[in-house]
């Protein structure tokens, strides 16, 4: 059964289904072992990319998540991802999976 959409589990549920239809043959990993670090770990091709789920944009950040998704941010691609702003993320994060893709043109 699906998890309540209000919730950020069933948001971030949801968001798994649409990153793998995006990106078929892509990876999607929970990493929620350790306070701060993103909850979804995304790797595709040679690029990888870190996800925070929120189940709204005003949803409290816990400590050291926002020093988490700037260092990997830095590294390759992370952002805070809600509802509110999942469409903008998502072309973000297409655009920096077809970077590798151009380039080889």
């Amino acid at each position: 059964m699906a998890r309540s959409s209000r919730l950020e589990s069933g948001f971030q549920d949801r968001l798994i289904d649409k990153l793998e239809k995006l990106f078929p043959g892509c990876m999607v990993f929970k990493m929620d072992q350790i306070q701060g670090i993103p909850d979804l770990l995304v790797l595709y091709k040679d690029k990888w990319a870190s996800l925070e789920c929120k189940r709204s944009a005003s949803a409290k950040r816990q400590p050291n998540q926002e020093y988490y998704v700037g260092k990997m941010n830095e590294m390759s691609f992370s952002r805070f991802v809600s509802p509110e702003n999942k469409e903008e993320v998502l072309y973000e994060l297409q655009q920096v999976f077809a970077e590798k893709e151009d380039d080889d043109l």
